[in-house]
C-alpha cells in the first residue's frame, strides 16, 4: 500500500507539472491574441482634420490657384499643396496612425477618402470671415464653413458608400461606422490673432478671444453631434517668433525676448491657449463619452525655437525661401523683375531652418515638433497619438 500511495503521489506530481507548464502556455497565448485583438481595434481607421494652412494639405491650392515650387521641393519633389518645402505635422501623424496622407476635401482630382479627409485651408479664421477679414487677405473658408463642408461629406459619403454595388467604389469611400472611430485633429487660432494684431491694438485682440474661443467650442459640439468622439486639439503657437512679424513689427529691446521674438504678441498666443485649455476642459464634463486632448504646440515650437542651435538650426528668426517685406517675393508668389517673370527661390538646405518662408515651418522643424508632441509630451492628457483610441 505505501508503494501504491507513493506511485500515485508522484504520478499526480509529474501530472501537476505538465498541467502546470501548459496552463501557462494557453494563458500566455491567450494574453498575446487579446493584445493583438485590442490593438487592431484600436486603431483609428481615419483622420478628419481642421484648420488652417499649419495643416491644409491642398484645398486652397485647389480652389484659388495652385502653391508654387519650391513648395514641395524636399520631399514631394513638386508643389503638394502645401505651404512647406516638405511635409507637415499633420502627415507625420497620420504616419504615426498608419494611414495615408489626408486629400484635400475640394482637390476633386483622384480623391480616395477611405482614410478620411482634410477640410483645413490656408489663411482660414476660426470666427466666420467678414469683410474686413477677406479684405486683408484671410480666407472665407473660416471653421464654420470647413464644419458644414464635413456635414456634407459625411452625409453624401454614406449615400453613396451604402448605395455602391461594387467593391472598387466602396474601397474609396469611409465606411460609416467609422465616423464614430476616427481621430477629430484641430489646429486653428492663428490666423484669428494674426488679423488683429496687424488691424486693431493688443487689447482688442485680448477682448476678442473669448469670443473666438466661442466659436470653436461650438465647432467641437457640432462635431460630437455628427459623431466625432475623439478629439486631438493643437493650441496655437508662438506667433511673435513668425520671422515675417519680427520683420514687419521690429521688437524694441524691452519687447523682445531671448530668441528675438515679439513678447507682446507672445503673451496674446498665451492668453488665447489659456482659455483655449479652460474651455477644453469645460467640453470634457459636456461631452461624456469623448475624449479631448489638448496638445500644447506652443511650448513644443517654442522649446525648437529656444534651442534652435542645438538641434542645428540656424537663427528662428531667419527663414529659407523668399523675401519679406512689400517688395520681397514670397515664396509662393511669382513677380515681374525688369520684364521678366520669376518665382521665390529657396536656400539649398532647408532642413537648416525652423522657418519655411516666414509664416510656415519647414519639414525638418515639423517633423521635430511632430515627434515631440505625437507621444504625448506636451498634451493634458498626456496620452500619445497612437494610444487616445484606447480612452
Amino acid at each position: 500500500m505505501d508503494w501504491l500511495r507513493f506511485i500515485r503521489r508522484k504520478k499526480w506530481k509529474s501530472s501537476w507539472k505538465v498541467n502546470k507548464g501548459l496552463l501557462a502556455m494557453v494563458i500566455g497565448i491567450v494574453l498575446v491574441v487579446s493584445f493583438l485583438i485590442s490593438s487592431s481595434a484600436c486603431r483609428f481607421p481615419a483622420i478628419y482634420n481642421f484648420g488652417d494652412s499649419n495643416s491644409d494639405t491642398g484645398a486652397v491650392s485647389a480652389t484659388f490657384g495652385r502653391v508654387l515650387f519650391p513648395n514641395g521641393q524636399t520631399f514631394f519633389a513638386k508643389p503638394s499643396g502645401r505651404n512647406c518645402d516638405g511635409r507637415l505635422i499633420i502627415d507625420f501623424i497620420a504616419e504615426k496612425l498608419g494611414l495615408p496622407y489626408l486629400n484635400a476635401y475640394l482637390d476633386a482630382l483622384q480623391p480616395n477618402f477611405q482614410h478620411g479627409a482634410n477640410f483645413a485651408a490656408s489663411g482660414a479664421t476660426i470666427q466666420p470671415a467678414d469683410g474686413k477679414l477677406f479684405g486683408a487677405g484671410f480666407n472665407p473658408l473660416s471653421l464654420s464653413v470647413q464644419l458644414l463642408q464635413f456635414e456634407q461629406f459625411k452625409d453624401r459619403t454614406e449615400e453613396l458608400y451604402n448605395q455602391a454595388k461594387t467593391p472598387e467604389i466602396r474601397s474609396t469611400l469611409p465606411r460609416p461606422e467609422d465616423y464614430s472611430k476616427a481621430l477629430y485633429t484641430l489646429d486653428s487660432g492663428q490666423n484669428d490673432l494674426h488679423f488683429g494684431l496687424i488691424s486693431t491694438s493688443e487689447e482688442q485682440v485680448m477682448a476678442s478671444i473669448p469670443n473666438i474661443i466661442n466659436h470653436f467650442a461650438l465647432a467641437i459640439q457640432k462635431l460630437y453631434k455628427k459623431g466625432a468622439r475623439k478629439f486631438w486639439i493643437h493650441n496655437t503657437g508662438p506667433i511673435g517668433c513668425l520671422p515675417t512679424m519680427v520683420f514687419n513689427y521690429p521688437p524694441k529691446p524691452d519687447n523682445a525676448d531671448q530668441n528675438g521674438c515679439i513678447k507682446p504678441f507672445n503673451e496674446v498666443a498665451r492668453e488665447f491657449n489659456k482659455q483655449l485649455k479652460d474651455r477644453v476642459s469645460q467640453l470634457r464634463t459636456q461631452l461624456k463619452d469623448a475624449v479631448l486632448i489638448y496638445v500644447d504646440i506652443y511650448s513644443a515650437k517654442y522649446t525648437l525655437i529656444s534651442d534652435a542651435k542645438k538641434h542645428g538650426f540656424v537663427s528662428p528668426v531667419e527663414h529659407c525661401c523668399g523675401d519679406l517685406g512689400d517688395n520681397g517675393i514670397k515664396c509662393w508668389e511669382k513677380a515681374m523683375v525688369n520684364g521678366t517673370e520669376i518665382s521665390a527661390t529657396a536656400c539649398t538646405d532647408p532642413s537648416k531652418y525652423i522657418s519655411w518662408d516666414g509664416t510656415h515651418y519647414t519639414e525638418a522643424a515639423n517633423h521635430w515638433i511632430a515627434n515631440h508632441i505625437t507621444d504625448g509630451s506636451f498634451s493634458d492628457p498626456p496620452i500619445a497619438v497612437s494610444k487616445a483610441c484606447r480612452n
